[in-house]
């Protein structure tokens, strides 16, 4: 049966890389050369197809595999070991392992290159931090993407590129400042609480928030390098902004770690907000509160929360919190308020101040009103938001009855309770007669 051109071709490249790989290990001294076949013989899936000569010399020396090791596996401790626990298994391992201990074998150099990678990360605790998060893959394929000198076999050391080493930047620091940035500043949404009056609430309002938040750098207006900087074509990537891996047959490709894409990299960062583009601090917004808002309300304000430096701020949340008011209670749209009366304006009738949202009014009271009656003021309620309609006034009259009398007023009362007590009686006997 005839191959396809693509399985055709793959299999001549497996065969070129196969044969260039026997002629780099022929010209290895004899004691290497039974190592380097030896190993050949016992795992041939791991000769890359796409490998050139000078690559398999690489893979020779090369320290870190294709899935890489826990490095708490690699020191033989527990994800919860203490530092002394940690110590005290890498001294063991660099004691067994070291190089001048076992001259000439290859793989315990290995393995000591990886001990000690292991070790620089966990004895740190931020190190370890970043690790735990990301775990070994995504640490190590951002190590080997770093520049400046490292271990043997391509893998640039992590170590000095995270919290120093150097003003380029570059490497592991920006891969963990990428996976990391919106956590700490860009572009984060804020959340604050806004206290109101019951007016200014149901009025409307401009109030200015003050806020603690990410803010453009002043010293370098957001651009993270120091004014006057001019970019140069990055290094790593050679100004096309994308890293490729070479892993078995597959080509794999990255934005660079170095550049963040961009192709360009500076020598320099910004010393302010070390590249950032953003600080902390305060941001003050204006903020028109709308008539009728009520408690717990939340307006969202877009693009004015914690500075992006992308140039995509977050949005703004703010939760309104109105006091209550001693004379006014609220049911959405509608308020109440209490009148009281007098004995003799319950009886008799009368008028009454009353308040209401435009300010007082002189409300006419019926003869007889009850302790608990309400009327209704249409229309002298809360405007509705984003609507030309109010909501109503309830007005509820409470009688307030007397504590101290004058002797004349008791003596009128009591005139007043004969009188209806003989009217009470007539109408008893009155019922009686006619039934």
């Amino acid at each position: 049966m005839r191959l396809p051109a693509g399985a055709r071709l793959a299999l001549l490249l497996a065969r070129r890389s196969l044969s260039s790989s026997a002629s780099s290990s022929s010209r290895l001294p004899r004691a290497h050369r039974g190592i380097w076949s030896g190993a050949a013989r016992a795992a041939p899936s791991r000769s890359c197809p796409f490998s050139s000569p000078s690559s398999a010399h690489r893979f020779f020396h090369g320290t870190r595999p294709v899935a890489a090791r826990d490095y708490y596996d690699v020191l033989g401790v527990s994800k919860n070991a203490s530092q002394s626990e940690i110590k005290k298994a890498y001294y063991g391992l660099a004691k067994k392992l070291h190089p001048d201990t076992n001259k000439g074998d290859v793989d315990a150099e290995c393995k000591f290159q990886e001990v000690q990678r292991a070790y620089e990360t966990l004895k740190d605790e931020q190190k370890r931090s970043l690790y735990d998060q990301v775990g070994p893959d995504q640490y190590e394929k951002a190590a080997s993407g770093g520049g400046g000198t490292g271990f043997e076999g391509g893998f640039g050391n992590p170590f000095e590129d995270i919290f120093g080493g150097g003003g380029g930047g570059g490497g592991m620091n920006d891969f963990f400042r990428n996976i990391f940035r919106d956590r700490d500043f860009g572009g984060r949404d804020v959340k604050v609480a806004l206290e109101l009056s019951f007016m200014e609430a149901v009025q409307g309002c401009s109030k200015t928030i003050n806020f603690q938040t990410s803010v453009t750098c002043e010293t370098c207006g957001g651009t993270g390098v120091p004014p006057g900087t001019k970019p140069e074509t990055c290094l790593s990537c050679r100004g096309t902004g994308f890293m490729f891996m070479q892993t078995g047959p597959f080509r794999m490709q990255s934005t660079c770690t170095k550049c963040g894409g961009s192709g360009k990299s500076v020598k320099e960062f910004c010393k302010t907000c070390r590249g950032n583009k953003v600080v902390p601090g305060t941001k003050s917004v204006r903020l028109d509160i709308l008539p009728g808002s009520d408690n717990e309300d939340t307006i969202k304000v877009v693009r004015s929360g914690g500075e992006d430096p992308d140039g995509r701020p977050g949005d703004l949340y703010v939760t309104l919190k109105v006091r209550e008011d001693p004379v006014f209670r609220r049911q959405k749209g509608d308020i109440h308020v209490d009148a009281v009366l007098n004995v003799t304006q319950a009886i008799l009738g009368g008028t009454v101040q009353v308040p209401t949202l435009s300010g007082d009014i002189v409300l006419k009271v019926k003869p007889g009103t009850q302790p608990g009656q309400k009327v209704v003021l249409r229309g002298k309620g809360i405007k509705t938001r984003n609507s030309p309609y109010y909501g109503d006034q309830y007005v509820h009259f409470n009688v307030n009855i007397p504590v101290n009398l004058t002797p004349r007023q008791r003596v009128l009362i009591e005139e007043f309770a004969k009188e209806e007590q003989g009217e009470d009686e007539k109408d008893v006997k009155a019922a009686g007669a006619s039934g």
